[in-house]
């Protein structure tokens, strides 16, 4: 039977050089499909990953009806066997209604990949409509880390390398906290006590922390 399934996750977790993989996995056995994306750090009508690969898609822009573009494909004779959707995150619940129609309808196996929750924990509509609608959820496996070391968890957006939390819900970045505007993977307690990277890099710098070199400091004589 189809499937609508869920491949969530941190940023920078694998989640779009996976959704490669399975193009390639199925290209490879005869198969077409249709990749569907929405504001890839490559720009539009592209689906990237971080390790460099790259390849061509449908741009899901807002009020774009990804069930009729696949029906409409399929009717002036186009094939389609499976699809995919990157960025899924960003995708409006109207759309992501739209992809388990395609598996219903079409009779189609759809493989959606998105971020879970947003920089401030919240979830993004989209993400929450698919966790409503899935299948099945897979969590990736492929674990990002905190700078602390322990997994990460939560998603950070930082500006001038310093964390924030408010702000439009949407800003396409990159994990790069060296950027005017990144974003960078964090565990709960990093995320709760707002302390990326770079601020935890400073604060081991202030001389309020460093250590007080005793053999440097002269004592009165008893």
């Amino acid at each position: 039977m189809p499937e609508l399934v869920f491949f969530s996750g941190t940023m920078d977790c694998g989640k779009s050089t996976l959704a490669l993989q399975i193009e390639h996995n199925r290209s490879a056995r005869g198969l077409q499909g249709m990749i569907f994306t929405r504001d890839d750090r490559a720009g539009e009508g592209k689906l990237s990953s971080r390790l460099g690969l790259v390849t061509d898609a449908v741009e899901a822009a807002e009020g774009f009806d990804l069930y009729a573009h696949l029906v409409e494909t399929l009717s002036q004779g186009g094939r389609c066997d499976y699809v995919i959707a990157d960025e899924a995150q960003f995708l409006a619940p109207e759309q992501i209604d739209q992809l388990a129609r395609v598996v219903d309808d079409l009779e189609l196996d759809v493989f959606a990949f998105g971020i879970t929750t947003d920089f401030r924990s919240k979830l993004f509509p989209g993400s929450q409509r698919l966790v409503e609608l899935a299948d099945r959820i897979e969590v990736l496996q492929v674990e990002a880390l905190c700078w602390c070391g322990a997994r990460a968890t939560h998603n950070a957006r930082t500006v001038g390398g310093r964390m924030v939390v408010e702000g439009a819900q949407v800003v396409v970045g990159d994990v790069d906290a060296s950027s005017d505007i990144g974003y960078e993977v964090l565990c709960r307690r990093h995320h709760r006590r707002r302390m990326t990277a770079a601020s935890a890099r400073a604060a081991a710098l202030s001389p309020d922390v460093l250590p007080i070199d005793a053999g440097g400091v002269r004592g009165s004589a008893v």
